[in-house]
């Protein structure tokens, strides 16, 4: 599977249980590089997608998705899914916002793939990084 966050410079996430921001530009760059794939996350998530069938919102759509899939993980720890995953596909909002919940993965067996920039809606400039699990 393919994991898809959002991280501040100091990879918070959320606080007091809400994502630290949101972005129509990067919904929509998300929707383009899925490519017409399954797109699972939770119900918490799904509020940000709308009309669009690909999405599939479950609660345990870590534990569901298979090779190929994509997902988008905004409140969970994905520790424990380490080795299945693929690709972890990090947007950095070039920011820091007040967070207490944080990605504290290592990428130690994950290597830098791509490297891309946008202009967001919310944001000046959003990073994609693509990393690749090199144990996979």
């Amino acid at each position: 599977m393919n994991i898809i966050i959002c991280v501040d410079d100091n990879m918070g996430m959320m606080f007091n249980h809400r994502r630290q921001s949101q972005d129509r530009v990067l919904r929509d760059r998300i929707l383009e590089i899925t490519n017409g794939k399954k797109l699972y996350m939770n119900n918490y998530s799904k509020s940000q997608f709308t009309g669009d069938n690909r999405i599939i919102a479950d609660e345990d759509f870590l534990d569901k998705a298979i090779t190929g899939d994509y997902c988008f993980v905004e409140n969970i720890d994905i520790g424990n899914y380490i080795a299945k995953i693929e690709k972890l596909i990090i947007y950095k909002w070039n920011r820091v916002y007040p967070s207490d919940f944080k990605f504290q993965q290592s990428l130690n067996n994950f290597s830098l793939e791509s490297v891309f920039e946008f202009k967001g809606y919310s944001h000046d400039m959003i990073t994609e990084e693509i990393w690749k699990n090199d144990k996979r």
